[in-house]
């Protein structure tokens, strides 16, 4: 089983669904996740999780993010994007700078309410579901954080922009919100992917090219699985997602308690740190096999296991 995080370049027309759908044809296995949903008509940065890395899928899921949207003012949608039925058209009355001063105007903490077409689930029924059958629910906001939008471009009715989020945030209904206090209504026009976590948009596969490229490696090793090492120039390791934290390594001596599971001293770590214990940290084996994600706990006086990735088994 190939294990580790693949940067997809996702197309238009594709849900992430069926971009997992895809890849679980193109590796020939079922455990695989992608990171966070991508509309249909959005296209960019996708990171999908194989194997023993779908444990990182909900981590990666919490993280920043970055887009590219186009703004498009004086038309307001049932979808809040290009995609919907229209629902109002205006003029747009305001100026170049009076929109600048607006859009600057949502940087930082922001109520934002989720769209009724979005995937959320309310008393178990999806959102999405409820629109098309033409219910409409009250939906409490949600604090999300928008941490820059950079205006690269306007030519109104549209505005071009780059904006650096928080998880949760939804652009469509940014765009909506800015059309709203424009006074003008708007909505997204278009929505590209630029950045997840460390993912960037320079390193994304596209379907088509990861496809070929298992299928020369298969070519060229007939009836043989492949293997991680095979795929290491398209397949990151699982623990590239967490280069921020320092690393350590467990003596060898302390192997039978690592595999076990158990929380960790901190005189079984070759060359423990002070520091370590105020951030999360990496934890190795002797053959520098990725364990998990452990943090130093003051009150036990230990280092407990956050996210275990390597698989478990018992040494006896």
């Amino acid at each position: 089983m190939i294990s580790g995080i693949i940067n997809v370049y996702k197309e238009k027309g594709y849900t992430s669904h069926d971009v997992v759908a895809k890849l679980r044809g193109i590796f020939r296995q079922k455990k695989i996740g992608h990171t966070g949903t991508l509309d249909p008509d959005a296209e960019g940065v996708l990171p999908v999780c194989l194997g023993k890395a779908t444990k990182v899928c909900g981590l990666l899921a919490d993280k920043d993010k970055e887009y590219e949207t186009v703004l498009l003012l004086g038309k307001t949608t049932d979808t809040q994007d290009i995609t919907g039925t229209v629902q109002k058209e205006m003029a747009v009355t305001c100026n170049e700078a009076q929109i600048r001063k607006i859009v600057d105007d949502f940087i930082g903490s922001y109520a934002q309410i989720p769209p009724m077409y979005s995937a959320l689930k309310v008393n178990g029924k999806k959102l999405c579901d409820l629109a098309r059958a033409g219910v409409t629910v009250e939906r409490a906001p949600r604090t999300v954080q928008i941490y820059s939008i950079d205006i690269q471009e306007i030519m109104l009715p549209r505005v071009r922009m780059k904006v650096h989020c928080s998880k949760g945030t939804y652009i469509r209904t940014l765009c909506h919100d800015i059309g709203v206090v424009a006074g003008c209504g708007g909505c997204m026009e278009s929505l590209q992917r630029t950045r997840v976590c460390e993912f960037q948009l320079q390193g994304a596969h596209k379907l088509s090219e990861i496809e070929e490229q298992v299928h020369i490696l298969r070519e060229q090793q007939p009836g043989r699985e492949l293997q991680n090492e095979d795929l290491k120039d398209l397949v990151k390791c699982t623990d590239s997602v967490f280069l921020h934290y320092p690393k350590v390594c467990v003596k060898a001596k302390f192997s039978k308690l690592l595999y076990n599971g158990n929380p960790l001293l901190k005189e079984w770590v070759e060359d423990w740190e002070k520091s370590y214990e105020k951030t999360a940290i990496r934890v190795y084996d002797e053959n520098q096999v990725f364990i998990g994600i452990y943090q130093w706990n003051a009150e036990s006086g230990d280092i407990r296991p956050i996210k275990i990735f390597v698989e478990s088994y018992f040494i006896k």
